[in-house]
């Protein structure tokens, strides 16, 4: 077959195993992903029955690279439309690969555990006939065209440049600058002595090769050891038997080691890098005031006793309603800085109020988004908080479900220890609101005959950050004004 015929027959194979992507994710959005096929027909260099490669697929806008979490499959089994054949972990969360073809899986070319494979590459081999599934056993990534190096998005920031609030646009001019690099110095040929070059394991004592590897994997300074072989030569035992001159002065024990280093997932780099991003171009002001909870909680109260245990309202459930009620009532609060790609600037003044919620989960901060707060009632919104809490613990969430929100409530009142705190602003948004533990508070009070005394009142520190390009001192303390008066009239947020 010339190779023509063979290029035609692979783009073939391409064009008609499109973006086979099948995520856990609506339409609309995989629309908005980009076409990166899961599929790519491949014909080896070596000679193997036809197959299909199994790449990394892209799970949101933003992710240029995966780690592998557990196969769901294994090499022989059946694959067909809806199966689960991997858990990868994005950016963001935890998704399932869900396979859309019919086919058997023949070999597995990324582990479980495997880091960092950039979209695109190759993980797995699919056959059409299970036949096949001896041929794929010593099948290897370079047999399926080899790993490709990381794309250009991913070079200049990748996965550490997406927003936790929308994706990423490289045409704001708020983005970070890129360092000006240096011309390099021109090269300097050096004198040589004519000998073979040696790494500088064998430019030492001289060891046996056994030694040499034993003691690159123990990490041990073959200088340091004394050889007990002809001619002082390294053996492996020297090896095994070597101890640190520190640890020998303590009797041979080896000292404990004072740190532990754990490597940060692609989910806590992302959150490192937005932080980052967020506090070096965003000004921020933080506006605190001491609100009163005592009207809430009885109402909150109330409701949850006439419930039948239909839903269980918290504290979080009526400030989520109380922030979008004062975001309606000061629009620049709900508002964003934009910068097009002609160095156009604008602020965008949101018409709908959604409510991004700060969620710990076990590997980092979520915000999954309450949509059209405003729109909805308590009990919806409370449903729709326990739903998204629990699938942001659990890796679950879609991508529009934390991409898109409008302003954010952080709160950090289930720890009696925080009595306020301010929070950074999640861009592109630019008001998030902190929210410390209920305290009770001795107010004064005057009594009926004129003497002084006091009352218990509970109070809770609301603190917001605002972003100041977009919202001026006295518009944060205005939205500051209204967000206190609607939850100390708790009734408001029905009208």
């Amino acid at each position: 077959m010339s190779a023509a015929a063979v290029l035609a027959r692979a783009s073939r194979g391409v064009c008609t195993r499109g973006a086979l992507s099948g995520f856990r994710t609506q339409d609309a959005v995989a629309r908005r992903i980009p076409a990166l096929s899961a599929l790519a027909r491949y014909y080896a260099s070596k000679s193997y029955p036809s197959h299909t490669v199994i790449t990394m697929p892209a799970l949101s806008p933003t992710m240029t690279a995966g780690n592998i979490g557990t196969w769901q499959k294994n090499p022989g089994d059946a694959l067909a439309p809806g199966d689960v054949l991997v858990e990868i972990e994005t950016d963001k969360a935890q998704m399932d690969f869900e396979f859309q073809e019919d086919g058997v899986l023949a070999k597995i070319l990324k582990e479980s555990g495997a880091k960092d494979i950039a979209v695109g590459n190759p993980i797995a081999v699919m056959v059409e006939d299970a036949g096949d599934v001896e041929a794929f056993a010593d099948f290897s990534v370079e047999d399926a065209g080899g790993d490709k190096g990381k794309s250009e998005a991913d070079k200049k920031g990748g996965q550490e440049a997406a927003e936790s609030s929308e994706p990423p646009s490289n045409d704001s001019a708020t983005a970070p600058a890129e360092s000006k690099q240096e011309p390099a110095p021109a090269a300097q040929e050096s004198e040589s002595s004519g000998e073979r070059l040696q790494p500088s394991i064998e430019r030492g004592a001289k060891a046996s090769p056994a030694a040499k590897q034993l003691a690159l994997e123990k990490g041990v300074p073959l200088s340091k050891v004394k050889g007990t072989g002809p001619g002082g030569r390294i053996t492996k035992q020297d090896i095994e038997k070597y101890v640190p001159a520190a640890a020998a002065a303590t009797g041979g024990a080896a000292a404990p080691p004072t740190y532990e280093d754990t490597p940060a997932t692609s989910m806590r780099k992302t959150i490192a890098a937005r932080l980052t991003q967020s506090m070096n171009q965003n000004p921020h002001y933080f506006v605190a005031s001491s609100v009163s909870v005592t009207k809430l909680l009885k109402l909150r109260q109330a409701l949850n006793a006439s419930a039948d245990g239909k839903y269980k309202l918290s504290v979080n459930d009526f400030l989520i309603k109380a922030v979008a009620v004062a975001a309606r009532k000061v629009p620049a609060a709900n508002s964003s800085w934009r910068e097009g790609a002609n160095g156009e600037v604008m602020i965008r003044q949101h018409n709908t109020v959604d409510v991004s919620v700060a969620v710990a989960t076990p590997v980092g901060l979520m915000t999954p988004i309450v949509k059209n707060v405003t729109g909805s009632g308590l009990e919806s919104i409370s449903a729709q908080i326990k739903d998204l809490g629990k699938r942001a613990r659990d890796g679950k969430l879609k991508p529009e479900e934390y991409q898109g929100g409008t302003i954010t409530i952080s709160n950090m009142g289930m720890n009696d220890a925080i009595d306020r705190f301010t929070a950074v602003i999640n861009p592109p948004q630019a008001t998030i609101v902190a929210v410390g533990a209920v305290k009770k508070v001795a107010v004064p009070k005057e009594a009926e005959d004129g003497s002084e005394g006091f009352e218990w009142d509970e109070q809770i520190v609301l603190t917001g950050s605002f972003d100041h390009k977009v919202v001026d001192g006295a518009v944060g303390g205005e939205f500051m004004r209204e967000l206190k008066a609607v939850i100390e009239s708790p009734l408001n947020m029905v009208l």
